[in-house]
């Protein structure tokens, strides 16, 4: 199964922000959605990813200034990102490597979607879960 079957599942909504957003307006809009991450955009292009992770680490090296600090200057980047077509284990074994837990879905240089580590894992469960009860329906056929 692939990124584009999650997706299509999900829905393609990508919550983002601007890099020359604040981070006190990064901060409020993760709370607000009450999401760990959003991509940052210039324009269609994934110019990095903001977290939860980014905000601990500029308020330990800033102090309160962080929060006036622009998204581009805190952000992680470059964003790792994920094509479309790609396998879920290959995502996840990606995530898994890198010690990430969202990626960008981006096909053609623009961003078509948003996955996390969660996302991928409730598909394995509810994978894995169907093969189980497809087995056990078979078993008791025979």
């Amino acid at each position: 199964m692939t990124i584009a079957a999650i997706l299509g599942g999900k829905g393609h909504e990508v919550v983002s922000i601007g890099a020359d957003r604040t981070v006190a307006e990064a901060v409020a809009l993760l709370a607000g959605r009450r999401i760990g991450a959003v991509p940052v955009l210039d324009g269609d292009t994934v110019a990095g990813i903001f977290s939860e992770r980014d905000v601990i680490y500029c308020l330990e090296q800033f102090g309160a200034a962080a929060l006036d600090r622009t998204v581009s200057q805190v952000m992680t980047a470059p964003a790792i990102t994920v094509d479309p077509g790609e396998t879920v284990l290959g995502a996840l074994a990606l995530m898994t490597r890198r010690r990430i837990r969202h990626l960008p879905v981006v096909e053609g240089g623009r961003i078509t979607g948003f996955v996390s580590i969660g996302d991928l894992v409730k598909y394995r469960i509810d994978r894995i879960e169907s093969e189980a009860e497809a087995m056990r329906a078979y078993i008791q056929a025979v």
